[in-house]
């Protein structure tokens, strides 16, 4: 199941690119890695790979998507529970737990920011007391939930709660015990599982991190067999032994040391941060997002967190010095995001009510998420209304190093619209959009001088299969930059001749 996937209900119409029209640039950035594909006996794209899920469900089918095509709608079921993460193949088995202790992974065409601060030192103080509202698991999930849960250990516990430490001495976060009756709804129980992989992975010192993760008496193994055994007492039990040992680890320091020397956050922590958040405040209200007008700008649909991680990390290479702006952006996902992943200020703006309204409780929750994790996140900032009239959202327009515009849906009106802000952005700032705001074969000329075509310089690039919420395929995305030099180019030019 993919996020956001909740979205494509039956029988809706999923948003079909125009296409490209712009002067192709080369593109030097590195291809994804090729992938084998098992030739069928009959015939019939925010990630590089395709996904496990859809892979599996194409074998059975025994067909192979075609190379050039557009993408038709998807007809699923409504799912309310999102799924950041990636999919595996081997979710829950034995050799989950043969990985090593991954660390944090740097990709080597990606640079890091020395000047970046991740770790949130306030909420490492031993008396932090900080007073900020958290919606808790057994919050969304729990036996008072009308006809959606049940007892995870029926009979053998007299109290289904418990509490699960995180790295950060700010609270530990309250569960019951209890898994839903539909399986795509929010489950506690690998919610838990998940997280502490995570910790395990990203913050605990290797030796504890070893020990942990051991086969045959490391804490997580034991932790699934009294799962699977459904032994209550167990997994109480070795829950308490898990807050122990966290508990340990942040008061003798291991956790800030490791935090302190991470040099970049993996998308895996931030995907688990984002789904937590998203799972607390959107999910149980997702029906809201569902009531939009077709054939307007008012169409929601979503960038993925791994496509956004590449243009935030390779496409625009931001900093924590930076400004990121995101023009349309609906329930503040990719804002939140980039906060988080590169610490910089981050701006939104979007005009849908209900959306705003899903912002709103993100922003707050994902703020007490990431003290949580102990992690340090740059400036939020989500406006509500109309980005060309927002006032605040012009006046940072100007500072801004990126804008993000999932336009996709947006109207050819819109689109011209948006465009004549641009004159006023600084130099190198880049736009990432889906479609092209420069027309294909535009040249500049004595007549149209005062165009904000003339000073954008744009570049194709393709995004991947499980990349947006509304398709599966792959598909166009352009990286725009402020470069008026060919503009003073031709106006020096024309005077020269002109004075002749």
């Amino acid at each position: 199941m993919g996020f956001f996937d909740h979205l494509q209900r039956k029988g809706s119409k999923a948003l079909k690119p125009e296409p490209p029209r712009i002067r192709k640039e080369v593109d030097h950035s590195t291809p994804p890695p090729a992938r084998r594909t098992v030739t069928p006996t009959s015939t019939r794209s925010n990630t590089p790979v395709l996904p496990n899920r859809l892979a599996r469900k194409r074998a059975r089918l025994d067909v192979k998507a075609p190379a050039s095509r557009s993408p038709k709608p998807r007809k699923r079921t409504v799912s309310e529970q999102p799924r950041l993460e990636s999919d595996s193949d081997d979710d829950g088995s034995e050799q989950a737990f043969d990985q090593s202790n991954k660390r944090i992974r740097l990709s080597e065409d990606v640079d890091y920011d020395e000047t970046r601060r991740l770790r949130c030192q306030s909420a490492f103080l031993e008396e932090d007391d900080a007073k900020i509202p958290m919606i808790h698991a057994a919050d969304i999930a729990s036996l008072d939930t009308a006809m959606k849960y049940k007892p995870a250990f029926p009979g053998s516990l007299e109290s289904h709660m418990i509490l699960v430490q995180y790295p950060s001495a700010f609270c530990a976060e309250k569960y019951e015990l209890v898994v839903p009756i539909q399986s795509d709804d929010f489950n506690p129980l690998e919610d838990i599982k998940v997280t502490l992989d995570v910790i395990t992975d990203f913050y605990c010192p290797a030796t504890d991190a070893t020990a942990m993760k051991d086969d045959g008496h490391g804490l997580l193994r034991r932790l699934k067999r009294a799962r699977d055994k459904r032994a209550g007492e167990d997994y109480v039990s070795l829950i308490s032994e898990w807050n122990d040992t966290v508990t340990r680890i942040r008061k003798n320091g291991d956790i800030s040391r490791t935090i302190d020397k991470t040099k970049r956050l993996d998308l895996k922590l931030i995907e688990r941060i984002l789904t937590q958040t998203y799972s607390r405040t959107v999910s149980p209200r997702v029906g809201l997002l569902r009531q939009y007008e077709n054939g307007t700008d008012n169409i929601y649909g979503e960038l993925l967190p791994k496509f956004v991680s590449d243009i935030l990390n390779k496409d625009a290479r931001l900093r924590s010095s930076d400004i990121f702006v995101d023009l349309g952006s609906g329930v503040g996902n990719v804002v939140l995001q980039a906060a988080l992943e590169v610490g910089c200020e981050s701006w939104g703006c979007e005009m849908m009510d209900n959306a705003c309204e899903l912002a709103a409780l993100q922003e707050k929750e994902f703020k007490a998420r990431c003290r949580l994790w102990g992690l340090a996140i740059g400036e939020i900032h989500l406006e509500r209304g109309d980005f060309l009239n927002n006032a605040a959202t012009l006046r940072i327009l100007q500072k801004a190093d990126v804008v993000l515009v999932n336009n996709q849906a947006f109207t050819p009106e819109l689109n011209d619209r948006l465009t004549s802000h641009f004159l006023d952005l600084k130099e190198g700032c880049k736009v990432v959009s889906l479609k092209s705001f420069v027309p294909s074969g535009h040249k500049i000329t004595s007549r149209n001088l005062n165009s904000a075509y003339n000073v954008l310089e744009v570049v194709e690039k393709r995004y991947y299969s499980a990349c947006v919420s509304w398709t599966d395929a792959p598909g166009s995305y352009f990286v725009s930059t402020k470069d008026s030099s060919k503009l003073k180019a031709f106006a020096k030019t024309a005077s020269r001749q002109a004075s002749v």
